[in-house]
């Protein structure tokens, strides 16, 4: 039995040889199992971005079987959020304390 991997956009953004590996060989790999699947992300994240194996949903009609993943992350809008969940908590001091500014 073989799994088939596409590898997803979010993945090649994230590691630089995720992006070398889909221009050099193309955006599906097969292996003969899940777990080398795995084996195979956990390799590639090893000193760059960290990517995954997820699962294809079940009514997804391409070929593959798994997703190789990663979470691209922008910095200004993850602060956003986090000040905008204190809001919503109803936190009446939008400043953040620090050492020389206890609350």
């Amino acid at each position: 039995m073989s799994v088939v991997v596409a590898v997803k956009p979010s993945a090649r953004k994230r590691n630089a040889k995720v992006g070398q590996l889909v221009f050099e060989d193309g955006s599906r790999h097969a292996f003969e199992s899940r777990a080398a699947a795995e084996r195979w992300a956990d390799d590639l994240s090893t000193g760059d971005g960290h990517v995954w194996v997820a699962a294809a949903h079940p009514r997804d009609g391409g070929v593959a079987d798994l997703y190789l993943v990663s979470r691209a992350t922008n910095a200004k809008l993850e602060a956003a959020y986090d000040k905008r969940r204190r809001r919503l908590r109803g936190d009446v001091d939008p400043e953040q304390a620090s050492l020389g500014n206890p609350l």
